[in-house]
């Protein structure tokens, strides 16, 4: 089965981007990715055996445990490739922790599974961004878009990626609330000094 971990959006961060798709909708070469499917991609896993599943859900539900929820914002758009040709329209994600869980997902992966695990993803750096469009014939850039938008994070899910004709189809596996008990954990440990000093 073909994986991912994720962030999806709530609904007011995902009303504003699709106000911003209209923009791309005018041409024929971008094909708009749909309103429902709009999020950010944590980590890639690609095709992976039925097997791996119950070790990926438990990293999800472990890495939940350890971090808290943060604060994201979202406030211009970008292409891929940033020169040249693009591909993919998207926006620009802003948030500390898309890259702190990012990171301890990659490192999980690696550990329960190997570094094969992680070949799907390539190796570039991790940048949290949120595809908007994608460049399926010749077209236009479309002007950059200025947003204000800023949400909490609460949550991550392993999804499950159907590649069909019409285009994929996600289903989310499982979620995971970001809790953040190692910190709690860390803060309470801290006011408690050994007797003995």
């Amino acid at each position: 089965m073909r994986l991912f971990y994720a962030v999806f959006l709530p609904e007011e961060v995902r009303r504003a981007l699709v106000e911003a798709q209209e923009k791309v909708s005018r041409y024929k070469g971008w094909k708009e990715v749909a309103p429902h499917q709009l999020h950010l991609t944590l980590l890639f896993l690609g095709e992976r055996p039925e097997g791996d599943l119950e070790d990926l859900l438990s990293l999800g539900h472990r890495l939940g445990r350890l971090y808290a929820p943060f604060p994201a914002r979202i406030r211009g758009t970008g292409y891929f490739p940033n020169e040249g040709t693009p591909r993919v329209w998207f926006a620009k994600a802003e948030g500390e922790g898309f890259s702190l869980l990012a990171g301890a997902l990659r490192e999980g992966v690696a550990e329960l599974l190997g570094e094969e695990a992680l070949r799907a993803g390539g190796d570039k750096p991790f940048k949290p961004h949120i595809t908007l469009a994608r460049r399926k014939a010749p077209a236009p850039r479309v002007p950059p878009v200025v947003f204000g938008l800023e949400w909490p994070v609460t949550e991550f899910a392993l999804v499950r990626s159907e590649l069909r004709p019409k285009g994929p189809v996600y289903t989310i596996l499982e979620r995971f609330p970001l809790r953040g008990d190692h910190g709690r954990e860390q803060e309470e440990g801290a006011g408690e000094r050994p007797k003995d000093h």
